[in-house]
């Protein structure tokens, strides 16, 4: 899940009371390069409350692979983590920075410096933040439509996280690092079979330890694939929303986990670490 500390729409708060409402056992926020949510939470919840597991997400790249990095139950005062947060926030502003000038150069958008330096303020903002300020302006008649046909086409270079780089500073704070919907690359694309395997077996090396074979996004047959596979190589596995609130069609706690039979070995495993 995210909150307003990066692309969501609730803020920590509010999606804890959310969370709290909607009875789940277990929960995770999982903000793009942040821990604010992990520092927010505990303190709000009492005895008979969900367990909270601290959860943080990062955007990864190797060569043309985009693997998207999340880490579970970390120590939040880990300087490892901390490391990679600062990395990942400060490749995030320069690339919001440079998103806004190409704006302004190929498209001829400009927005107030005032708009400009409240987005700049924000923990982490990214493509839906700038999307909502184009509508804002009549650039685009809604959020999707300018991310799909302006924010996207732009050829912005950039400096990206390593895979390695995440799933190292994740372990290193006594974190689980998992790889999020799995299936899912850049943009539009799927990556399966053999493909899916070797970049798998590749983040085995950089020590990955789970996937997230459930996932609000996947059908069943996508999750049992994945299933399958996290059995193979040993991986734990991990269910995930991927809730935005507003942002995002997903329903809070719509985790895609599949409601007959038992739980997989490697989620009850995961469930074990992080609940214990």
């Amino acid at each position: 899940m995210h909150t307003t500390v990066s692309d969501g729409t609730d803020s920590p708060e509010a999606i804890t009371k959310k969370v709290k409402a909607a009875d789940l056992a277990v929960f995770s926020v999982t903000d793009h390069d942040a821990l604010t949510a992990a520092e927010i939470i505990p303190p709000l919840l009492g005895e008979g409350d969900p367990r909270f597991v601290s959860g943080v997400e990062f955007s990864c790249r190797e060569g043309d692979e985009k693997y998207h990095i999340l880490g579970y139950g970390y120590d939040v005062k880990g300087e490892s983590i901390r490391a990679v947060v600062r990395r990942g926030h400060e490749i995030r502003m320069n690339k919001v920075s440079r998103r806004i000038a190409m704006l302004g150069e190929q498209f001829g958008f400009s927005f107030p410096r005032e708009e400009i330096d409240r987005l700049l303020s924000l923990d982490n903002p990214g493509k839906p933040h700038i999307g909502n300020l184009m509508v804002k302006y009549g650039y685009a008649g809604t959020k999707k439509e300018a991310i799909s046909e302006y924010v996207d086409r732009l050829k912005v270079k950039s400096e990206h996280v390593a895979p390695r780089e995440a799933i190292e500073g994740i372990l290193g704070s006594g974190g689980i690092p998992v790889l999020a919907h799995p299936y899912y690359g850049s943009g539009d694309e799927l990556i399966l079979g053999e493909e899916m395997e070797t970049r798998l077996k590749k983040l085995i090396g950089y020590g990955i330890r789970g996937v997230e074979a459930f996932y609000s996004g996947f059908t069943k047959k996508m999750s049992l694939g994945m299933v399958s596979l996290a059995e193979r190589y040993g991986l734990l596995i991990t269910a995930g929303s991927d809730y935005h609130g507003e942002n995002k069609m997903v329903t809070l706690g719509d985790s895609g986990v599949l409601t007959e039979g038992e739980y997989p070995d490697g989620l009850k495993r995961f469930l074990g670490i992080v609940a214990e």
